[in-house]
């Protein structure tokens, strides 16, 4: 595997990574800076852990994890989805400090969520001869560049149109979930 195909493997797997962090962005009510490196490094790092726990797991345990891997993603994404637009239509939500924009626990999980599928490119990578420390870097660098530019434009979209785009950042999450389920059940 070319390292051009590694960047294309990157880009691929972070695509749900960045529709979240666009959603995250969207969301904000205030800005920092900081905001873009923070989420970016959760969903970079999430997405370069999982193809290396891949790689250790093996093809013997492939089978068990491609079982439920799908419903794992769909169940986050949903939550995480139906919450921000449960909060959004009840907007009881006290005045935003700074860091209340950045919910560590919250982004742990959709950055979880949106990786599993790397877990399965993993196992897959461990059976092409690739060097695995190249292509979790470059699948990790990609994810972090791609997530801060997601925040970035998400929240410069979401200041505009402030509830709509809170909604509309939580079904995108729950279609992404939706997605997930329909192309690992079909």
């Amino acid at each position: 595997m070319s390292v051009a195909e590694i960047i294309l493997l990157g880009v691929g797997l972070s695509m749900d990574a960045f529709a979240a962090a666009l959603c995250k962005g969207i969301a904000m009510k205030k800005w920092n800076a900081g905001y873009p490196l923070i989420i970016g490094g959760f969903f970079g790092a999430a997405q370069a852990l999982m193809p290396i726990i891949g790689w250790f797991l093996g093809n013997n345990l492939r089978k068990y994890i491609s079982a439920f891997d799908h419903w794992i993603a769909f169940v986050l994404l949903g939550y995480i989805g139906g919450k921000m637009i449960y909060d959004t239509l009840i907007d009881n939500k006290p005045e935003i400090t700074l860091m209340d924009n950045v919910d560590f626990k919250e982004i742990f999980i959709l950055s979880v969520a949106t990786s599993i599928d790397a877990l399965a490119v993993g196992v897959t990578l461990a059976f092409l001869n690739v060097n695995i420390i190249l292509s979790v870097l470059i699948i990790g660098f990609t994810t972090f560049m791609l997530s801060c530019v997601g925040v970035s434009t998400g929240y410069l979209f979401g200041s505009k149109f402030e509830k709509q785009s809170s909604v509309t950042g939580g079904l995108i999450l729950i279609l992404i979930g939706v997605k997930i389920l329909i192309q690992h059940i079909y």
